[in-house]
C-alpha cells in the first residue's frame, strides 16, 4: 500500500519523530546533540518553524513544532540531511542514519499542544536516562529545563506554553512543572505517538462507546484530533491538491512562463536567465521560481538548470508567503 502524502499547512502543529536505522544511536555525544540543536536554531531564526517541545534520546528524537515560512518537508529535510552529512563526517561513516522517513502527525492544538509537551518532556524518565523530576529539571537534552529557565535555548518558544499556566512567569512555571509531574502516573501514553481514530479518541473503549451512541467521527492516520478538525484539515488538503492539478493541466512550459514574466516586468528574456541585480529582474526571477515550483509542480533542480542558477537559490526564491499575487501569471 503506497504511503500517503504528508499533511501540512501554514501554522500547523506537528509531532515529529525520527529513529536511528535498526536502533542505531543517532546521538553518540554531546557534540552530536549540540549539532542537531544548532540546526533547529537555524530554522527558528529564519522563521521556518517554532519549537515548543523536544527531546533527544540516544536512538530517536521527538519535536513539537509549528510550521512557519517553510513547509515541514523542506524544514525537516534541511535539518536531517545537514545533520546526517556532519554526523557521517565526524565518525567517518557512510549511508543512512535514520530509519525510513521521519514520522509527522498533524495535531489539533487543543488539547494536544500541552499533552504532547508533557509527553515529550517526560521521555528521558520513561527511558531511564534520568530518574526523578528534579533531575529532569536540569537535564539539558529536552525543552523541559528550558521552559523552567534552568537551561538557555533562546530559539525555543517558551512563552506559548507558559501562557497556558498563568500570567506571571513564576506562577506559570510552577504550574507547568506540576502539570508535567502529574503525567508520570499516566504511563507511556501510546495514544500520543500517532494519529487515527483510536488515538484521537483515547482508545478502543471510547471508539466503541461512540459507535454505540451512533456517533461517527472522521479520522485519518496522519492526524491527531477530533472529527471536525480532521474533516477541515483533509478538506483543505484536497483543495490544495485540486489547485495544483488545475495549474498543471494548463501545461505551461518554462519557456512560455519566462516570456510572460519577462513581458510583465519589461525585461529581456536573458535578464531573467542571467545574473542581473536590477530590482525588476530580481522580482521577475522570484515570481518565475514561485510559479514554476509551487504552482506548476516543477522541481527546484529543473528550474535551476533552466535559469542557470543553483537549486538552493531557486528553492529559496520559491518560498511563498502570499499566493494571491501570483494567479495572474498562468492565466
Amino acid at each position: 500500500m503506497p504511503r500517503q502524502a504528508r499533511l501540512d499547512a501554514p501554522g500547523a502543529l506537528h509531532h515529529v519523530m525520527g529513529r536511528g536505522i535498526e536502533g542505531f544511536s543517532i546521538f553518540r555525544s554531546d557534540t552530536d546533540r549540540e549539532d542537531f540543536l544548532g540546526g533547529l536554531r537555524s530554522l527558528c531564526e529564519v522563521e521556518a518553524l517554532s519549537v515548543y517541545a523536544w527531546a533527544l534520546l540516544h536512538n530517536h528524537f521527538h519535536l513539537l513544532i509549528r510550521t512557519g515560512k517553510q513547509r515541514i518537508s523542506e524544514a525537516m529535510r534541511k535539518l536531517l540531511t545537514g545533520y546526517v552529512v556532519r554526523f557521517n563526517r565526524r565518525y567517518d561513516r557512510y549511508g543512512h542514519l535514520f530509519q525510513n522517513r521521519y514520522k509527522s502527525i498533524l495535531c489539533e492544538e487543543d488539547p494536544y499542544l500541552l499533552e504532547l509537551t508533557r509527553y515529550i518532556h517526560l521521555n528521558p524518565i520513561r527511558a531511564g536516562v534520568v530518574k526523578t523530576m528534579r533531575q529532569l529539571a536540569i537535564y539539558p537534552w529536552t525543552g523541559h529545563a528550558v521552559i523552567l529557565g534552568r537551561v538557555k535555548q533562546d530559539w525555543q518558544d517558551v512563552d506559548t506554553v507558559l501562557g497556558y499556566f498563568g500570567k506571571k512567569r513564576r506562577e506559570a512555571t510552577r504550574n507547568y512543572e506540576r502539570y508535567v509531574a502529574e503525567g508520570l502516573e499516566m504511563g507511556r501514553r501510546p495514544e500520543l505517538v500517532g494519529g487515527g481514530l483510536i488515538r484521537s479518541m483515547g482508545g478502543w473503549s471510547e471508539v466503541l462507546s461512540s459507535r454505540r451512541r451512533e456517533k461517527r467521527e472522521a479520522s485519518d492516520e496522519r492526524i491527531l484530533g477530533g472529527g471536525k478538525f480532521v474533516e477541515r484539515v483533509v478538506e483543505e488538503a484536497e483543495e490544495r491538491v485540486k489547485e495544483t492539478l488545475r495549474w498543471k493541466r494548463q501545461a505551461i512550459d518554462l519557456k512560455t512562463l519566462l516570456k510572460r514574466v519577462a513581458k510583465s516586468q519589461g525585461l529581456e528574456h536573458k535578464e531573467l536567465k542571467g545574473r542581473s541585480r536590477r530590482e525588476s529582474a530580481v522580482k521577475g526571477r522570484k515570481i518565475f521560481c514561485q510559479v514554476a515550483v509551487q504552482k506548476l509542480g516543477y522541481t527546484g533542480a529543473s528550474v535551476a538548470r533552466f535559469l542557470g542558477m543553483t537549486t538552493s537559490s531557486v528553492n529559496r526564491m520559491a518560498r511563498l508567503e502570499e499566493m494571491k499575487e501570483l494567479d495572474r501569471w498562468t492565466k
